[in-house]
């Protein structure tokens, strides 16, 4: 039985590092990026995304209007960010900002979904992009995980 579990671990961890990475940059960013089109109709934000960020996403220190515009724009650009695997260390660690915002000031019973797009975030920024991304293309992230 031992062989048989050690035989199959072994056959697993041949599971390539970069469909991992790529996994874990498309699925979280697309949660986000579904998120960011239902605030928008067309290049305008929608007078429901004001009245949901004035009440229901309300933050303690950042005016409803400001946090509005400011979780539009980075539920559009971050995820196409992460996706492409272009600055994907920094979009990930803007996602996880996010995630933790959303956890801890607005949805904070949902602790289950959002430590699932935390711990893609922090892997992404832990292991990096991986070589399906432009960051390897462009050479932009040649830090290879646990190295210096």
């Amino acid at each position: 039985m031992l062989n048989l579990i050690n035989t199959a671990n072994h056959h697993l961890s041949r599971l390539p590092a970069d469909l991992v990475a790529f996994a874990l940059r498309v699925f979280p960013a697309v949660v986000f990026w579904q998120s960011g089109r239902t605030k928008v109709d067309g290049f305008a934000i929608k007078d429901s995304t004001w009245f949901l960020f004035e009440n229901e996403y309300a933050l303690p220190l950042i005016p409803s209007d400001i946090a509005a515009v400011l979780a539009t724009m980075a539920e559009h650009a971050l995820p196409v960010l992460l996706v492409l695997g272009l600055f994907t260390r920094f979009s990930a660690l803007g996602l996880l900002g996010m995630t933790a915002v959303i956890q801890i000031f607005v949805y904070p019973a949902a602790w289950v979904t959002h430590g699932l797009w935390a711990a893609a975030f922090l892997a992404i920024i832990a292991h990096g992009p991986g070589r399906w991304s432009l960051d390897h293309l462009l050479r932009l992230d040649t830090r290879k995980a646990g190295g210096a």
